[in-house]
């Protein structure tokens, strides 16, 4: 009697399991959809197009720059031309001041000549013409060291920082995900207790001292202060090295991140007391016309009348660092989402509920275009008060780490999604796609979504060479793109799209979060 009970129970248990992941299996029409996406997206793709006139054609596309704003003028024509419904560029605001490089070259003149990588860190002035000046070494590791160089750098091109440790590298820097590795990002960590206040206290100590030093080189009239990069190889990591607000923000010198082989050549010749002279020529712009920057929006309307109010988002983060093109951060992510939403127009799929693209702007400086966008429309994390339209919003994904293939999907802690991703990723096992972890992931604008409750999602991607060589780096180009990976990417993205804009429900999502207090900007992808 025992045992057969037993039995029974176990049949019973085992049916529990399975009739959620049952119901959630796609349908004969879904995978006759998924079959025509990727008939679309693996035969008739056009992302590496639309890659290159992203990276190559208008290169990096810093927020308020011409650049950016030339590159969204092409991308809201292509929308248009695929026929997308609603296309307009949506204002956020302020931003700040607009910066571009419009020429940059430096070299040592004596003891002997030779060309340096450097680039010009954004949102900082120019030379006013070639410079020839002595290089000068005055390494200002603390707050007291300042003093020891008063009156003695006037002129000069100053070197502060020490030279990066360059360890030996004798493993690959691109990188796939092992089987292992997957299992292991699957499961869940038990948090261990920590205090993150320690580390916001060590980046705002660097901070303050790099102020007090920029405002000393600043008033001893340097040349250009040189700092040395991160990275070997020639490979410059670049980002912001002044202020937007012209009139809050305190001045900077000219100010240049160099080729740590480069920065270690100099310094080591100056340890050694011989003298090194530099030319360098450096022409920025700034434009104040308008300190506002905007998102870039388009639609294919839902065909349900019951759900067409209802949305679905796709997106990524249109802007870039300067020194690359912007391919992998985040052109990629972009092309993928044009590509993704293309092919589901182009396909002729019906989708019940509306399907809507955002490209956002401002990602580089804390996540700033998708935070206004949800802030204007959902709800502002620091009130934590839905509009109408919170209730609308299904779903949103996100694609902002490199060129590398999807894996699977970070659920954000949202346990309620799980069967159903897992049921989804089941015609992508054969692209690799087969993981989901419940761990949160950060950096990107997913993060936006979720701060207000709405389900966002990122997904796990192959890092290949992302964080060891092309993420803010001059080595963000073209050829840093794996064009399978991205053909991979877009259909996989599509499909999940259309499967959630024709499910009965929307995606069930977390308890609404706590009204936040104001938090300083984001370390970003």
């Amino acid at each position: 009697m025992v045992g057969k009970h037993a039995s029974a129970l176990a049949v019973f248990v085992m049916l529990l399991a399975v009739l959620p992941l049952a119901a959630q299996v796609p349908s004969q029409a879904d995978l006759y959809g998924i079959y025509q996406i990727k008939d679309e997206g693996f035969n008739h793709s056009q992302v590496m197009d639309i890659m290159g006139y992203l990276s190559d054609v208008y290169g990096p596309r810093l927020t308020n720059s011409p650049d950016i704003k030339e590159a969204a003028a092409w991308t809201t024509g292509k929308m248009k031309e695929w026929q997308l419904a609603n296309v307009h560029l949506e204002p956020w605001g302020p931003f700040g001041r607009g910066w571009s490089n419009e020429r940059f070259s430096a070299q040592v003149i004596s003891p002997r000549p030779f060309p340096l990588i450097a680039y010009s860190k954004a949102w900082t002035p120019g030379t006013n013409g070639p410079v020839t000046a002595p290089a000068m070494l005055a390494p200002i590791l603390k707050e007291e060291d300042i003093q020891k160089y008063h009156g003695q750098l006037k002129g000069k091109f100053v070197l502060t920082a020490a030279i990066p440790e360059n360890p030996e590298r004798f493993e690959p820097q691109a990188h796939r995900y092992t089987d292992a590795e997957l299992v292991d990002l699957a499961s869940q960590p038990v948090p261990a207790a920590q205090n993150p206040e320690d580390r916001a206290a060590q980046f705002r100590a660097q901070r303050e001292l790099n102020l007090k030093v920029q405002k000393f080189l600043v008033e001893e009239g340097v040349a250009a202060w040189i700092e040395p990069s991160r990275g070997d190889d020639g490979t410059v990591f670049v980002q912001q090295g002044g202020g937007r607000d012209r009139e809050k923000d305190p001045p900077a010198p000219p100010r240049m991140a160099m080729a740590s082989e480069n920065y270690g050549r100099i310094y080591r010749m100056l340890e050694k007391k011989v003298p090194v002279t530099l030319q360098v020529d450096i022409e920025n712009k700034f434009y104040d016309d308008d300190l506002n920057s905007f998102n870039i929006i388009g639609e294919i309307p839902g065909t349900d009348k019951a759900k067409a109010d209802e949305v679905v988002m796709l997106g990524a983060h249109f802007d870039s660092w300067h020194a690359g093109t912007g391919a992998t951060d985040n052109g990629a992510g972009s092309a993928v989402m044009l590509e993704a939403i293309r092919i589901l127009k182009t396909s002729g799929l019906k989708m019940r509920r509306t399907v809507r693209i955002g490209l956002w702007t401002g990602e580089e400086q804390g996540l700033l275009g998708s935070r206004a966008y949800v802030k204007q429309h959902f709800a502002d994390p620091e009130v934590m008060k839905p509009s109408s339209e919170h209730a609308k919003l299904d779903a949103y994904y996100n694609v902002d780490n490199g060129t590398g293939k999807i894996r699977g999907v970070y659920l954000q802690g949202n346990e309620m999604v799980a069967p159903i991703f897992s049921a989804w990723m089941e015609p992508f096992h054969g692209l690799g796609m087969n993981s989901l972890t419940i761990r949160n992931t950060g950096g990107t604008d997913h993060l936006s979504f979720n701060a207000v409750g709405l389900p966002g999602f990122q997904f796990i991607q192959d890092p290949l060479d992302y964080d060891t060589r092309t993420h803010h780096s001059n080595m963000d180009v073209y050829e840093h793109i794996q064009e399978p990976d991205m053909k991979q990417m877009a259909v996989i993205v599509a499909s999940f799209v259309y499967m959630t804009a024709n499910r009965d429900e929307m995606l069930p999502r977390k308890p609404l979060p706590k009204p936040q207090p104001p938090r300083p900007p984001t370390v970003t992808n």
